[in-house]
């Protein structure tokens, strides 16, 4: 049978389908993708290029919306950065498991290496010139909180081979520190491997430019 323009049946079938629903993120839901968001422009542009506009865009809400979870940008930028600082210190530290030196100089490189590979936004938040106000949470207070915990440990083995357990510290930011540099290189360039990398730092800092070996490797297979 022929519908009839203007009918009931012709109307019923020109309705269109109801869609779906968007499903509502729960204030958590939406905090942790602001965060997510934010992260990666951050990582992309650094503190003063960003703006909260570009969030609130990125993340299909109005700006009063990232206001109220973190009260601005200045807010938003310190969750971001004190959620890598743990998430660095944490990984550093529960790698530093060997009580010998050169398997913990090892150990530090890796752990730092692995995290870039695995966490470039988050690395970049961290080296990025930081304002004032996160003066005591940025990588160069990352590293500082490890070459502590690393020095506890060289002072420990320095008191057991005679040397002067006060020289613990000053070789503790050196090591930590030349790891550091490397890996703020490494991020850009990603070669050679990070296990070759790690390698030839505990290579330098192990046997001194004086007795490098030519082709050093992983001390554990």
């Amino acid at each position: 049978m022929t519908d009839v323009p203007g009918s009931d049946r012709s109307r019923r079938r020109a309705v269109p389908a109801a869609k779906p629903s968007r499903v509502r993120m729960s204030a958590a839901q939406r905090r942790e993708q602001l965060i997510s968001i934010a992260r990666q422009i951050f990582a992309e542009r650094g503190f003063d290029a960003t703006s909260i506009e570009e969030v609130a865009a990125r993340a299909k809400v109005s700006k009063p919306v990232v206001y109220e979870h973190f009260g601005g940008k200045e807010g938003l930028y310190a969750v971001v950065v004190d959620r890598e600082v743990r998430s660095l210190l944490e990984r550093i530290t529960t790698a530093l498991t060997a009580g010998h030196p050169r398997e913990l100089l090892e150990q530090a490189a890796l752990t730092l290496l692995t995290y870039i590979e695995e966490e470039t936004s988050g690395f970049r938040v961290l080296v990025r010139e930081s304002p004032l106000m996160s003066a005591t949470g940025n990588f160069s207070s990352v590293m500082n909180d490890v070459a502590h915990q690393v020095e506890h440990i060289l002072g420990a083995e320095f008191s057991s081979r005679g040397y002067e357990p006060k020289l613990a510290e000053l070789y503790s930011q050196a090591l930590v520190g030349m790891v550091a540099l490397t890996g703020r290189w490494w991020l850009e360039v990603r070669k050679p491997r990070k296990e070759t990398v790690a390698a030839h730092l505990v290579n330098l800092a192990w046997n001194g430019l004086s007795h490098l070996e030519s082709k050093p490797g992983p001390i554990r297979g």
